[in-house]
């Protein structure tokens, strides 16, 4: 499976999507290269929440492996997001090129660093870590194999998947999330949100017997994209997702004029909620207009 990133993740083909050697290598020519920046970050979250799903191809049982090629500093929190792939089993190799940085991609990647990080000046030089690359690789996934595992559930499903997201109480700096646990309550929930239009993702970790998260220091008027994943000892349950957008702030109502002179004039207004200072702008009336 394969996604670009830049401010914003794209899939350009899941696990599932091609079973032969020849097939990947045909969607690799034909691949288009997305410019942008570099939220790191948000890609790792994308793939954790879209590419590593059993619908989009991957096995509950398979060793899961995350190879991360990039060309510069991330502008977002890619340890944060990292971290938590980590945390849940997932092994992480990190290669950077040309202005990669690199105490980053040791943050990023899975110990032992000596095998999973990896660095070269240009992008031609990828070449020559094909090789080692790819013995690490298969040498990985067998010791991973060969470890005792604990039984995998036979899918996700409704037994390992919450229901019905529900967002309410919104204000311009807050929103009240709510949901149906699974059948099969998780060991925890990884609440993830972020601006629609890019920003860095917030997560909060929740216990697996709560159903509900108040988020709060919001931006006004600004659209959230928010996840809800289910988290269990040997998989990821099916998240939910909802877009909702914080109000705007409240404005000032009722602008009245008065006593007015040859030079000065008194203005009043209700106050806006929550505001703390007041910006009075004024300037000459154009011509032709009533003074």
């Amino acid at each position: 499976g394969l996604s670009q990133y830049s401010s914003d993740p794209r899939t350009e083909w899941d696990l599932s999507a091609h079973s032969t050697r020849e097939q990947v290598l045909e969607a690799i020519r034909n691949l288009r290269y997305k410019g942008g920046n570099t939220f790191t970050g948000l890609a790792l979250t994308h793939v954790l929440e879209q590419n590593l799903k059993p619908d989009a191809g991957a096995r509950l049982e398979a060793e899961k492996l995350v190879i991360l090629l990039t060309d510069g500093k991330s502008q977002d929190d890619a340890n944060l997001a990292a971290q938590t792939l980590k945390n849940l089993g997932i092994e992480i190799f990190a290669i950077g090129v040309k202005n990669a940085d690199e105490a980053e991609l040791k943050q990023v990647a899975s110990e032992p660093l000596e095998l999973t990080v990896y660095n070269v000046l240009d992008f031609p030089l990828l070449s020559s870590l094909v090789g080692k690359l790819t013995r690490v690789l298969c040498t990985r996934i067998k010791e991973k194999s060969n470890k005792e595992t604990a039984d995998f559930p036979v899918n996700t499903g409704p037994q390992l998947s919450p229901t019905d997201l529900k967002i309410s109480a919104v204000t311009s700096k807050s929103m009240n999330l709510t949901w149906s646990p699974p059948l099969r309550p998780p060991k925890k929930y990884r609440v993830v949100y972020y601006p629609s239009k890019g920003g860095t993702p917030r997560e909060v970790v929740l216990d697996g017997a709560v159903s509900s998260l108040r988020l709060s220091n919001l931006t006004s008027h600004t659209e959230y994209l928010v996840s809800v994943l289910p988290v269990y000892d040997t998989v990821v349950g099916d998240g939910l997702r909802g877009v909702t957008s914080t109000l705007p702030l409240s404005p000032p109502r009722s602008l009245r004029v008065s006593e007015l002179s040859h030079n000065s004039i008194r203005l009043s207004w209700k106050a806006a909620q929550g505001a703390t200072h007041y910006l009075v702008l004024c300037s000459a009336a154009p011509d032709g207009a009533e003074d």
